[in-house]
């Protein structure tokens, strides 16, 4: 018998996941800010649940794996609209904290085209590891990070990291965005400390000062053993022990790109951790991708595990591009 296997099949949560949650309000078919004193009228408005860490669980955990979230929300309406939403799905609430403070929003203005944001952190300027709590973990397959700030929290990364992989627990993280623009170098410390490691194209660049897909890949593995860079509607490349694999995305008409990034590493993570070679695991994260980029909303268009082969199979002649390198 597989030991691992069967050690993982006995834990209570497939995924723990540590990050933001807030409430997205979506504005469609704004065509200029409103001038002081005027009233601007739009195509539509529509509330959602949001946050990377937030869409990533809803998103796992429609394709059928066991979660549990750890974050913290206001003990307000929107607090409860998140924790209501992720009942919904069977996500365990019952790690997430409650905060004095009013829970985040972010109003996404024309997601159809380049989008703005306006935002408001709330009770995720709360958020920190230190809330990541242990006894969680432990009943754990797998924890997923976010949150990462480069220089201000890198130490408290590292040391979580250590401190969940000391009890057995795999662990990935989506860096996201620096904000600072100083591109942190200590990031190439945190992609060898983690069991997956996932960026874009465009923050991947920034890291490594390069800018062909391939030469930054490399660059990578020279740290990371697993690591991911989504390429956006043209796909993701993943590089495991320094060997590198492609696969193209699915042309599909664009809605709303929020969460596509999120919904691309649960579909990755769901090939991952069902024990899929990363080619099937890219081909999952490139259809979720696609999918949830159909619908307004950052996890209304994300698949259960039906609806995403169904996907697959009818898409698979759309998809053939591919190389792998040794």
């Amino acid at each position: 018998m597989d030991e691992t296997k069967d050690e993982g099949a006995m834990k209570k949560y497939d995924a723990i996941v540590i990050g933001d949650a807030n409430i997205d309000l979506v504005v469609a078919g704004m065509s200029e800010l409103p001038k002081p004193g005027q009233e601007v009228f739009v195509r539509n408005m529509s509330v959602h649940v949001g946050g990377g860490a937030a869409l990533f669980s809803m998103a796992l955990a429609k394709l059928g794996l066991r979660l549990a979230f750890n974050g913290i929300l206001g003990k307000d309406g929107f607090g409860q609209y998140v924790r209501d939403h992720f009942d919904s799905y069977g996500i365990d609430t019952s790690y997430i904290l409650s905060s004095s403070i009013g829970t985040g929003i972010s109003i996404a203005i024309n997601p159809e085209n380049d989008r703005s944001f306006i935002s408001y952190l709330g009770s995720n300027a709360e958020l920190s590891l230190k809330q990541l709590q242990m006894d969680s973990v432990a009943m754990a397959k797998h924890v997923h990070l976010t949150g990462y700030r480069g220089r201000r929290n890198h130490a408290e990364y590292m040391n979580a990291v250590r401190e969940i992989r000391a009890l057995g627990v795999t662990t990935s993280i989506d860096v996201g965005w620096d904000e600072t623009g100083e591109w942190f170098s200590g990031i190439f410390e945190l992609m060898g400390a983690v069991d997956v490691f996932f960026m874009n194209e465009v923050e991947a660049a920034h890291y490594t000062g390069l800018a062909d897909i391939q030469d930054i890949v490399r660059h990578c593995t020279q740290y990371a053993r697993h690591i991911v860079i989504k390429l956006g509607a043209a796909g993701a490349v993943a590089a495991i022990d320094g060997k590198l694999k492609f696969r193209s995305g699915f042309q599909v008409p664009v809605v709303d790109t929020t969460g596509a990034g999120d919904s691309f590493n649960a579909g990755y993570m769901y090939g991952f951790l069902t024990g899929k070679p990363a080619e099937q695991c890219l081909l999952y994260g490139n259809a979720c991708g696609a999918m949830s980029v159909s619908k307004a909303g950052g996890s209304t268009g994300t698949p259960d595990r039906i609806a995403l082969e169904r996907f697959i199979s009818e898409k698979s002649g759309c998809t053939t591009d591919s190389w792998e390198t040794a």
